[in-house]
């Protein structure tokens, strides 16, 4: 047996197991905020005051779910979350779709141009679009309603998946699309018969990500709804936190309750956000 190739093997060896135990103290690094939040969520007050928020709870204590849920109408805050995340989700994507295929497949004039100002429309902070997008709102009479975020988050999202999807079709295959014009195909037939298929996996991934990016944004939200009726589940949570008393227990509650629909949504869409990641890498 050669012992160099034995040496080689053994390092590998060495080199896997020594990335799995970093990888596994990140994992858990990353799990442990999780670990506590769900530890202290059904452990009473008392407990946590008596005992620290490290202590196992002492008994099931289901009151602070219930006191969370009531105290800040979460079902009307869930709803909220639902329709708007839902709504900018499906537009936000329709709007990247349509803008990056004027960009990408159109070729209109000062392309690099545009591609770079999506691109430099994803570094702007809120704080600075909150003054004039707020004033716009009052003037066309939606301020304190739920279709101004949908408004400000399609575009504020579709600046991003206008630039990942424009930076795709750039490189589509030109003779396809020749083809295409001499079989007498217009530019909608274009768009729905050929490009759309190709970049339907990209879409869906844009699709999640639009809809958990705006299900957990809050300044713009909290500033533009001031009715109880019309916010979210970030302001929900925001609404249990005091200036001189915080119920630990209780934020905790309401911090797993408003988890679970994310959790859900993206268990039922892991799969489509593998396969259009993957598809993606493959292209």
């Amino acid at each position: 047996m050669n012992p160099h190739r034995s040496h080689d093997r053994y390092h590998k060896g060495a080199t896997r197991w020594v990335i799995l135990v970093v990888a596994g103290l990140i994992a858990l690094v990353m799990v442990a905020p999780f670990l506590l939040m769900l530890l202290n969520a059904f452990k009473s007050p008392g407990d946590y005051n008596q005992y620290g928020p490290l202590s196992w709870p002492k008994s099931l204590y289901l009151q602070g779910v219930a006191t969370f849920w009531t105290r800040t109408d979460f079902g009307i805050k869930l709803w909220n979350s639902i329709w708007i995340s839902g709504l900018v989700a499906l537009f936000g994507t329709a709007l990247s779709l349509l803008s990056a295929y004027a960009i990408g497949i159109g070729r209109v004039r000062g392309r690099v141009w545009l591609v770079g100002v999506f691109l430099l429309a994803n570094m702007l902070p809120q704080e600075v679009l909150i003054y004039p997008l707020f004033t716009m709102a009052q003037r066309v009479g939606l301020s304190n309603s739920g279709w101004s975020i949908v408004i400000i988050f399609t575009v504020i999202q579709s600046a991003f998946g206008t630039y990942l999807l424009s930076s795709v079709l750039g490189t589509f295959p030109v003779a396809l699309l020749e083809v295409a014009r001499m079989d007498g195909a217009s530019r909608w037939t274009i768009l729905w018969r050929i490009v759309f298929p190709i970049v339907r996996p990209t879409c869906q991934v844009l699709m999640v990500f639009f809809f958990i990016w705006t299900w957990n944004e809050f300044f713009i939200p909290l500033v533009m709804l001031t009715s109880s009726a019309h916010q979210t589940v970030p302001i929900a949570l925001a609404a249990m936190q005091g200036d001189r008393l915080l119920d630990v227990p209780t934020l905790n509650a309401g911090a797993l309750v408003s988890l679970i629909p994310t959790m859900i949504f993206f268990l039922i869409f892991q799969r489509t956000l593998t396969r259009g990641i993957v598809v993606g890498a493959v292209k």
